[in-house]
């Protein structure tokens, strides 16, 4: 994790290794997103081979979908915690815990974040503890 400061573990009751796990989750948003926009098609190249096949109960759509309403329900948790932790900051919340690197001095020179340091920092750390709560 680089740069990246766990919150405090006695005022939130997240360990270090939690916090960890969590911001890690939350690094793999853009890969979701990405994967749901653009595998959306269940048809594969015929594999010919001389070797018997053997047909089993694999449904290759049944299990696409399986795969997007969990990614769906994963890019949902973090989107909507953000929007819990700040109705009006969420997308400079959701742009920071989904990309590294990404520090307030960076929200407040290239996106123009609405509020002081202060009040983002405390909005982030409230976004971790109610995460936490709710991957429980």
């Amino acid at each position: 994790m680089p740069n990246v400061r766990p919150i405090n573990e006695k005022k939130y009751q997240i360990s270090k290794r939690r916090f960890c796990e969590l911001y890690n989750f939350c690094l793999q948003y853009n890969e979701w997103m990405d994967e749901l926009k653009y595998k959306t098609d269940t048809v594969g190249g015929l594999e010919i081979t001389d070797m018997p096949r053997g047909y089993g109960n694999s449904d290759p759509t049944q299990a696409l979908a399986v795969r997007r309403a969990e990614l769906q329900r994963k890019c949902n948790l973090i989107r909507q915690t953000a929007t819990e932790a700040d109705s009006v900051i969420f997308p400079y919340i959701l742009k920071a815990v989904t990309n590294e690197g990404i520090s307030y001095n960076y929200l407040r020179e290239f996106m123009d974040i609405p509020c002081g340091k202060d009040l983002y920092y405390d909005r982030r750390r409230k976004f971790f503890w109610l995460l936490s709560n709710k991957k429980e």
